[in-house]
């Protein structure tokens, strides 16, 4: 069975669009820091989808942010709204992430995973069924890494 969901993601003025086709390899939910202040959110919402799956048009400018991990984040934003629309990771060159939001589909597949719950405020309520990983001693976040 082929699989022909196609979706497009755009920024808020609509210059910036990422289509992607077929149903996301993940979607999770992100409460890091880093997170909250990309999104100016609670958290953070990305679905990702091989490379070969996904298509851009549009003028981007490129924010690098280092992970906790010490890993490189290439962040696409449109230059003339400034909204984030999809990242990328150095460690994981062949998967896209894209912002949930930016698809405006309330019927978009729930997040399966929730990371770094640490910083997740205290009244936001997700399913208990979700993945959580946990941190050790020596892996405890600083301010985020977009665990993909």
């Amino acid at each position: 069975m082929t699989d022909t969901i196609e979706r497009t993601a755009t920024c808020s003025c609509g210059q910036l669009r990422v289509t992607v086709e077929g149903a996301p390899v993940g979607v999770s939910v992100c409460h890091c820091r880093a997170c909250q202040k990309r999104t100016g959110s609670a958290f953070g919402v990305q679905a990702r989808w091989h490379r070969d799956r996904v298509s851009a048009a549009g003028e981007t400018h490129v924010w690098r942010r280092i992970g906790d991990d010490g890993t490189a984040l290439d962040f696409r934003f449109c230059p003339h709204c400034g909204s984030t629309v999809w990242y990328t990771h150095e460690e994981a060159p062949h998967v896209i992430a894209v912002a949930v939001g930016a698809f405006g589909d309330p019927a978009f597949p729930a997040p399966s995973r929730s990371n770094y719950e640490l910083y997740r405020h205290p009244w936001v309520g997700l399913p208990d069924q979700m993945e959580r990983p946990a941190f050790t001693e020596s892996r405890t976040p600083k301010t985020g890494g977009l665990l993909f």
